[in-house]
């Protein structure tokens, strides 16, 4: 049963991440895997702190929102390739910048939204 609700959950994740994909930006820069990222590092950040401390959150609803969602709308490999891409087109400083904010930005995505479901709850 559990594969369902990864399955559901990664679906409408990676529509979520498509649709941002498909924002009018014109940039050699991949601004918009950095803001998927940090979206959805925020996200797994409010998920994991709800669920910290709730035990009545089922397991199929962790697995629907983070392995699900956050997994089918965050994109690693995307970040990976982007920033090998940036370093072979010879934009050193653009990758290192790349790379230096989505690791940053990310964990600060996650302290924020471990921060937010403090506030809910």
């Amino acid at each position: 049963m559990g594969f369902l609700f990864v399955a559901f959950g990664g679906a409408l994740g990676a529509m979520g991440r498509y649709a941002i994909s498909l924002l009018p930006v014109k940039t050699s820069f991949p601004i918009l895997t950095l803001i998927t990222n940090i979206i959805g590092a925020m996200l797994i950040g409010f998920i994991a702190g709800i669920v910290s401390d709730n035990n009545e959150v089922s397991p199929n609803t962790v697995l629907f929102w983070k392995t699900g969602v956050c997994g089918g709308f965050t994109t690693f490999s995307t970040f990976s390739l982007e920033a090998f891409q940036l370093f072979e087109s010879k934009a050193y400083l653009s990758g290192g910048i790349y790379i230096f904010l989505s690791v940053v930005c990310c964990l600060a995505g996650i302290c924020c939204g471990k921060k937010l479901s403090l506030l809910i709850h």
